[in-house]
């Protein structure tokens, strides 16, 4: 199916002025919110939708936190946040609310995912190469913890990993410790 994209559009924030373009596949509508000027190797962030971290506020995860870094970091220095529409680690948001009620009974998110029949971590990240396309980059300074974002991007050149340094709390640490732990990433 082929991509439908959309018109540019100025979006106000509280993180400052950027502009909004969306990306159509199939059944998913995925977002970018990208500075006014974008430098020739930007920072770019690859965020994956979490309706209860972003919009919510959940403690359970660090996502609500990663997008707020990301936008503020983005706004002062340029770039992009690619929004893709996979929530819960790509396995639905019926899914991820039945993973949070095993998480509530004592399994991790691994565990939980894998009680629905699941893997681990259910995301991709082929679009991610197609929509940096769009805009002419193929170089990138990567605001990332996931060592999969870094080995997904075919034919992107990422000159520096940025990482995300969000603190913990009571209701993310274990959340925290399985990704570092079980999944690999750079915390």
């Amino acid at each position: 199916m082929p991509l439908e994209i959309s018109d540019v559009a100025n979006l106000p924030t509280r993180y400052g002025d950027f502009r909004i373009q969306s990306f159509k596949e199939a059944h998913k509508e995925h977002l970018v919110i990208f500075t006014h000027d974008i430098p020739a190797v930007p920072i770019v962030r690859i965020h994956s939708e979490c309706l209860t971290g972003d919009a919510l506020g959940s403690l359970k995860c660090d996502c609500g936190d990663q997008l707020a870094y990301a936008l503020r970091t983005i706004h002062e220095h340029g770039g992009m946040v690619i929004y893709l529409r996979q929530e819960g680690r790509n396995i639905g948001l019926l899914n991820k609310v039945n993973a949070y009620a095993l998480q509530d009974k004592g399994y991790n998110t691994i565990e939980a995912n894998h009680q629905l029949g699941f893997a681990a971590d259910e995301r991709t990240y082929e679009i991610v190469t197609t929509i940096l396309g769009h805009y002419g980059i193929d170089t990138i300074r990567l605001l990332t913890n996931n060592p999969a974002k870094l080995e997904a991007l075919q034919g992107i050149t990422i000159q520096e990993r940025l990482p995300i340094i969000i603190a913990d709390n009571p209701h993310n640490k274990n959340y925290l410790w399985v990704k570092k732990e079980q999944m690999g990433h750079l915390l």
